[in-house]
């Protein structure tokens, strides 16, 4: 087996309230678009999404009134984690858990999409002796 590509698939109750966050605030493109459908893109390493309308007919009958939960999106940056953090605050998108650094060398920081999906980006640090 080989991997070309990874997708994240997320069900949401507003598929244009998502599309518009990850188009707007983080880099992505849409690609492609039907009726509660739309596939994101961006051209580095993050992964796709394809955002599907809660109670569309392409999910199959147990999957279709779930939504996207308990589920975090991370991104991990090469550097200029503070600047990230700084320009979405700048732009209005609230950080719902600030910046922090934890004592294994992690430095993150959370913002949520209109839909309730988490989003954390992270950054590597040595950790402290």
């Amino acid at each position: 087996m080989q991997i070309t590509a990874s997708t994240v698939s997320l069900t949401v109750d507003d598929v244009a309230a998502s599309r518009s966050f990850f188009t707007t605030h983080l880099g992505y493109e849409e690609r492609m678009a039907a009726d509660g459908f739309s596939s994101l893109g961006r051209t580095d390493a993050a992964a796709d999404i394809v955002l599907l309308g809660r109670g569309t007919k392409v999910l199959s009958a147990d999957q279709r009134d779930q939504r996207a939960g308990g589920l975090i999106l991370a991104f991990t940056l090469d550097s200029g984690i503070a600047r990230e953090e700084d320009r979405l605050r700048a732009a209005g998108v609230e950080i719902t858990l600030p910046l922090r650094e934890e004592p294994w060398g992690e430095r993150l920081f959370q913002v949520t999409d209109p839909n309730g999906v988490v989003v954390q980006f992270v950054e590597w640090a040595a950790p402290a002796a």
